[in-house]
């Protein structure tokens, strides 16, 4: 029986391109009063309140890892996974085709090619700035 996967791989490419998210401090302890009750309130509303997401620029994010490194990371799946550190496998190539939607993946380069606009569009639509060229 196979482990369980934790992330999928669009998740992983996700996060190597935009970084981790910083996990959320623990709040302060109060001590009950009716100030601090009120400052309290005035807290929980302040941390409930929607935060803007800043676009993540995919492109110069990908180029500062490509740095001095010769891969082909704008049009091609295998390379843009190898610089990522992800497994670039046929298996992965497949997993990852299934989970953007593409259930016939077969590996071909018009597979692949599909592949890689369809990642950088997915990227796009989980706020990512992904040029049209690379999407297109």
């Amino acid at each position: 029986m196979k482990g369980k996967r934790t992330m999928s791989i669009f998740g992983k490419i996700k996060d190597a391109i935009f970084g981790h998210k910083a996990e959320a401090a623990p709040a302060p302890v109060i001590e009950s009063s009716p100030a601090a009750d009120l400052a309290a309130e005035a807290m929980a509303a302040v941390a409930a309140a929607p935060v803007a997401i800043s676009a993540v620029d995919v492109e110069a994010n990908l180029a500062a890892m490509a740095a001095g490194k010769d891969l082909n990371w704008r049009t091609s799946i295998v390379d843009l996974m190898k610089l990522l550190g992800i497994d670039s496998s046929y298996e992965n190539r497949k997993e990852l085709a299934t989970e953007l939607g593409r259930t016939d993946y077969s590996g071909s380069a018009e597979d692949n090619i599909w592949l890689q606009k369809a990642t950088m569009g997915e990227l796009a639509k989980n706020g990512g700035t992904v040029p049209a060229s690379m999407i297109d």
